[in-house]
């Protein structure tokens, strides 16, 4: 198992635990707001099992019904995972103004305190490993685990600064007021995610910046005349390059060839961030018009 499935799997195991363990105590403790962390909970734990098999799936070769892979599917579950943790978001917020017109509620703070400030730990800890993960990996589906459990994190938080001012001043309406910040954040921090993940979908091209870089280095080379059709898109960690170079008409094959290699070389080592898939055609002359 390699880090982009097991990252995904770590966490769903733990988002399981950790609402079983919300849902218990937030039944024992009457607090609506501990609940609500541990449906929150069981849905980031099914959201990463969803990612678990997308990220499996999406590091299978190519084959003859998919030849460029499957990659996009990180792409495709983080733009769905937007949509879900908007509107979790959006609940959040709604939830929140509810309790501002409601009965006031009896809420056990200690059992509830003890409950959140274990959960905030393990789910801090949790960040840690897979932010690691997706440095390594470059994952747009371990960068959605990070986006949700991040607002885990913060929405722990809140909780816990909500239950100890409860518990502190009698005054519950405060957790209300941070509820729909923490919604407001969710929200925007969802929407941020899903442009991302749409711009993938839709292939992106790589940035203007490293474009005219490698159009640059192509027409440094002494028996290029000129290049046109110059396309690229990004898939998740994996860039596509396609061009036409032009060269002059005297050049022998096998040095159109080597500064073809020197290309692909220079784009590879100066990029290196990303995996390059590269495809040059050779013209003996303009064909562009």
């Amino acid at each position: 198992m390699n880090l982009k499935t097991k990252a995904p799997l770590v966490a769903g195991v733990s988002a399981f635990i950790l609402a079983n363990v919300k849902l218990l105590v937030g039944v024992l403790s009457g607090s609506m707001a501990v609940i609500s962390s541990a449906m929150d909970s069981i849905m980031d734990s099914l959201i990463s099992a969803a990612n678990y098999i997308a990220a499996d799936k999406a590091d299978k070769a190519p084959d003859t019904q998919f030849n460029y892979g499957y990659a996009k599917l990180e792409a495709l579950m983080g733009f769905v995972e937007g949509f879900f943790i908007t509107g979790i978001g959006l609940f959040l917020i709604y939830a929140s103004g509810v309790k501002f017109f409601s009965e006031p509620e009896v809420i056990k703070t200690d059992i509830a305190l003890y409950v959140m400030i274990f959960s905030t730990i393990v789910t801090f800890l949790l960040i840690l490993f897979l932010q690691s993960s997706f440095k390594q990996t470059g994952s747009l589906i371990i960068k959605a685990d990070i986006l949700h459990y991040k607002t885990d994190l913060f929405t722990n938080i809140g909780i816990i600064v909500a239950l100890v001012i409860v518990k502190l001043t009698g005054y519950i309406l405060i957790d209300a007021i941070i509820g729909v910040f923490i919604g407001i954040f969710i929200v925007y921090s969802a929407i941020s995610l899903i442009k991302e993940s749409g711009r993938v979908l839709i292939d992106e091209a790589v940035p203007e910046a490293v474009l005219k870089d490698i159009e640059k280095f192509i027409d440094s080379h002494s028996g290029v005349t000129s290049h046109h059709d110059l396309k690229t898109r990004k898939s998740v960690d994996k860039c596509y390059l396609s061009a036409h170079i032009v060269f002059d008409t005297k050049i022998s094959l096998l040095k159109a060839h080597t500064i073809g290699d020197e290309i692909e070389d220079y784009i590879r080592d100066t990029y290196s961030e990303y995996s390059w898939d590269i495809n040059l055609h050779f013209d003996p002359s303009d064909d562009s018009e």
